[in-house]
């Protein structure tokens, strides 16, 4: 199974993103692209995984991410239905046909077709491996009255169900199982289908690991998974002789493979048909279990547009637009960053700011990448390239200014791991520092925002003073080491933080510099 959804993922290349990202608008409309996107490739948990990281990037909403879980549920059901088929003897020919493909193919395509052949065999051979091996079990009669018990004990059925998926990490792989075991006569539907419910519930284990660290919306779509399944699974086993009843008319044939397929897919079907009306509720319940209000940030450059490269007076100021809002990131960092310290709750910002760090080095690189391509096209005044070279170091000295936070962001993680303490002079003179960095920050960001030279002027005279101030804290620091007011270890944090919010300074000043040097009338540089 691994090998044949791997095959056809990579065989679909970036389209299967593509897909969950431009057509998940309507709660519907995700059910469908998510069965069919799971259909594809194989795995619902792959889905889930790839739906937790578009929300945790800001690129789905919950609200769009609740159908495509109900989806996903419904298109892994489709290896249930393919194992249902008597294919035995096709496993080797494709095994062996899959093989030649995938290893004598120039072309990747072919290689990845290969690959979903040679997975399509191995699954089948599998199952013919499993049923052989499950043979001897017919003469253990421990065995067979324990899995007989399963259909008096459904709750045992789906703790069992929920174990083996779990620990397996495919609920396809369990439902094969299950398959194998029917096939030689160990277990009944009857004791089938509860395990098969709790199989969906162990499916989400995947998604909730890869929710750990995650936002709030990633880890809350997670949280539907389960709900989603758990809630299902407590209405059909209220309604189990019903739903049995319901598998049988729609398997005529009455093979034990098939209705066990059948009831893997009647379940998540139906469970989709009664939680589709009501996706707002899933939403809700996972907003309760992990409430808070997320800060909602776009990850990629909001005002540069492309469009505008053939007009630079404009695409300068769009560059300078998406400057200040990458600056306003930075600074929102350092501001969280002197919290963590002082406060001494450093875990949650530090997730926050390295989340935000990421965001900070994206805009680097795709300024910088505006810039250049402005500046490549030759059509730049000098004023013109004198301001857009003074950008490009601005831009560098914003990230740096988001280095330093996440630098001072450490040394909030090593002061609360440690439980060390600073004395109230000491916090008070940081709280001071922090004050005044901020403040050069924020007009630092004001005067390239307005390009004001004049407040620009300003933000020197400041530094200089946090200059002098740095010498005032250094003295004021072995003082207290002396007197024995404050530990080492402390002391190194103190220090290494008062020496970072002096960088941090400096480079508030090179955007002021910028600001300076290269402000002109903006008549000048149209």
């Amino acid at each position: 199974m691994m090998q044949m959804g791997d095959g056809l993922q990579k065989a679909a290349g970036d389209r299967m993103r593509r897909i969950l990202e431009a057509l998940t608008a309507k709660t519907w409309m995700g059910v469908v692209v998510g069965a069919v996107v799971t259909a594809v490739i194989q795995s619902s948990s792959a889905t889930t995984v790839m739906l937790v990281g578009f929300v945790n990037a800001g690129l789905m909403t919950l609200k769009q991410a609740v159908g495509v879980v109900m989806g996903a549920n419904i298109g892994t059901t489709m290896t249930a239905q393919l194992i249902a088929f008597d294919l035995s003897n096709l496993a080797l020919p494709a095994v062996g046909l899959g093989f030649i493909i995938t290893f004598f193919s120039r072309k990747k395509i072919h290689k990845y077709l290969g690959q979903v052949i040679l997975g399509f065999g191995l699954l089948f051979l599998g199952m013919t491996v499993m049923t052989d091996t499950m043979k001897p079990l017919r003469d253990n009669p421990t065995f067979v009255q324990w899995l007989s018990n399963l259909g008096a004990r459904p709750l045992l059925g789906v703790l069992a169900g929920l174990a083996m998926t779990m620990v397996i990490q495919s609920s396809s792989a369990t439902i094969g199982l299950l398959m194998a075991a029917a096939s030689q006569g160990l277990i009944g539907f009857d004791s089938a289908v509860p395990v098969l419910f709790g199989d969906n519930i162990g499916t989400c284990i995947t998604a909730v690991l890869a929710s750990i660290g995650a936002s709030l919306s990633a880890r809350r779509t997670a949280i539907v998974h389960v709900l989603f399944n758990v809630f299902g699974t407590i209405l059909f086993i209220t309604l189990l002789p019903l739903f049995k009843v319901f598998v049988h008319a729609v398997t005529p044939s009455g093979d034990i493979e098939r209705l066990i397929a059948n009831a893997h897919t009647s379940f998540n079907v139906l469970n989709t048909l009664v939680w589709l009306p009501m996706a707002g509720v899933l939403a809700r319940i996972a907003t309760a279990v992990y409430p808070g209000q997320e800060v909602v940030m776009e990850h990629g450059p909001k005002y540069l547009d492309k469009r505008m490269l053939s007009t630079p007076s404009v695409a300068l100021e769009l560059a300078v637009k998406e400057l200040v809002r990458m600056a306003g990131i930075a600074r929102e960092m350092v501001r969280d960053a002197g919290h963590a310290l002082l406060s001494g709750k450093a875990s949650a910002a530090s997730k926050s700011i390295n989340a935000r760090e990421e965001i900070v080095d994206n805009l680097q690189a795709e300024i910088i990448l505006y810039l250049s391509t402005l500046m490549a096209q030759g059509a730049l005044t000098q004023q013109q390239s004198t301001r857009l070279a003074g950008m490009l170091h601005v831009v560098n000295d914003i990230e740096r200014i988001g280095d330093h936070a996440v630098n001072i962001s450490g040394f909030a993680i090593d002061r609360a791991e440690q439980s060390l303490e600073f004395s109230d002079e000491a916090k008070s003179e940081l709280e001071d520092l922090f004050g005044r960095v901020d403040e050069v920050i924020s007009d630092a960001v004001q005067a390239l925002e307005r390009n004001d030279p004049a407040l620009a002027q300003d933000v020197w005279e400041k530094e200089k003073y946090i200059d002098e101030l740095e010498d005032v804290l250094r003295t004021s620091h072995l003082r207290r080491l002396n007197q024995g007011r404050c530990s080492p270890a402390s002391g190194v944090i103190y220090v290494e933080v008062v020496d970072n919010l002096e960088r941090l300074a400096d480079h508030a000043v090179n955007l002021a510099d910028a600001v300076v040097q290269n402000a002109l009338p903006s008549h000048e540089l149209a």
